[in-house]
């Protein structure tokens, strides 16, 4: 009953505050200049007309593609290294000064020479996020690798579980909590890295239409694609990967 009352909660602090959010944005474009400011209204209007001429769809598709390749590659290869480094001693000594390094990269800088070096394709393009992503990935996981129960580990050892059944039963479930961090944080920052990837260096997608609106001061299409882009990533987040970490965390309830 407590669980659902909380739940009930929720749901109308946040109905609330997007509420409030979208009454301030209305009395402040009425003060402001149409053309700098927009209303809600226009920008809805100006997401419908998008919608039917294709052109949103279309750019919204192709930039999600980007995502998903990009989100896949780097939370594949930051798991595998960032559960390295916090079961082994070895691993973490000889790989944290680069992991340092590569979180104080500025992501500028790796999509300007991804570019630079392997030239204005997909390949860079995805590269690029990737390795901006894959760091974040890496800190998370081996503190998770870190966390995992040892005693657990050492009562499986000793009833003799194979050690496929104690991976899948006993090591992963405790990461579960880490992967999902992961995974939500990562979906954050990967879309606001594929729409400057979009920007500086591709001739389609969410990033490369904002950079045309930009160039003709269109601030009301400007709003348009980022709130539609901004609603299909909450979509992702409320189906699929808030239904996960509950199906996925419900053993630690």
């Amino acid at each position: 009953m407590a669980g659902t009352l909380n739940l009930q909660n929720r749901f109308w602090l946040k109905t609330i505050s997007l509420v409030l959010f979208f009454l301030i944005w209305q009395l402040a474009s009425s003060w402001a200049d149409p053309e700098l400011l927009p209303s809600p209204a226009q920008v809805a209007i100006s997401i419908h007309e998008h919608i039917l001429s294709g052109d949103l769809v279309s750019s919204v598709g192709i930039t999600l593609a980007r995502v998903g390749v990009s989100f896949v590659f780097a939370m594949a290869l930051g798991i595998a290294v960032g559960v390295s480094m916090g079961r082994s001693e070895n691993w973490n000594t000889a790989l944290d000064g680069l992991l340092i390094l590569s979180l104080n990269l500025p992501a500028l800088v790796v999509i300007i020479l991804c570019y630079l070096w392997f030239g204005l394709g997909e390949f860079a393009a995805v590269l690029a996020v990737s390795v901006n992503k894959f760091p974040i990935v890496v800190v998370t996981m081996r503190e998770g690798a870190k966390a995992v129960d040892r005693d657990l580990l050492q009562v499986s050892e000793a009833f003799k579980v194979s050690p496929q059944r104690t991976f899948f039963q006993v090591y992963l479930p405790q990461l579960y909590p880490y992967l999902l961090a992961s995974a939500r944080s990562g979906l954050a920052l990967v879309w606001k890295i594929v729409l400057v990837v979009e920007l500086l260096g591709r001739s389609n997608g969410v990033g490369f239409k904002l950079g045309v609106f930009f160039q003709f001061f269109d601030i009301t299409s400007i709003l348009a694609y980022s709130f539609a882009f901004i609603l299909v990533v909450m979509a992702i987040e409320l189906f699929v990967i808030s239904p996960l970490e509950r199906h996925f965390t419900e053993w630690r309830e």
